[in-house]
């Protein structure tokens, strides 16, 4: 197995660290690699793929009737005279 050195990590960084291993009763080694192992077992969505999350999430709306107010005028253009 490969190792992996991370050097000048922000204190606080380091403590909120230690404190979210403390809570999943995990070394801060152990809690480093299961955060890498849970961020990089997702893979990123495509452009498809987000279309598709969209189609479900919006699926049996199709039938919704919205109004759409009328337009107005926009506000003047400026001058630059």
């Amino acid at each position: 197995m490969a190792s992996i050195v991370i050097r000048n990590i922000d204190d606080d960084l380091k403590n909120r660290l230690r404190q979210r291993a403390s809570r999943h009763g995990r070394s801060m080694e152990q809690e480093l690699r299961e955060i890498l192992r849970s961020t990089l077992a997702t893979e990123p969505m495509t452009g498809a793929d987000f279309w598709e999350a969209v189609r479900k999430r919006f699926a049996g709306l199709e039938d919704v009737e919205l109004e759409i107010p009328p337009r107005e005028m926009g506000r003047e253009p400026p001058k630059f005279d």
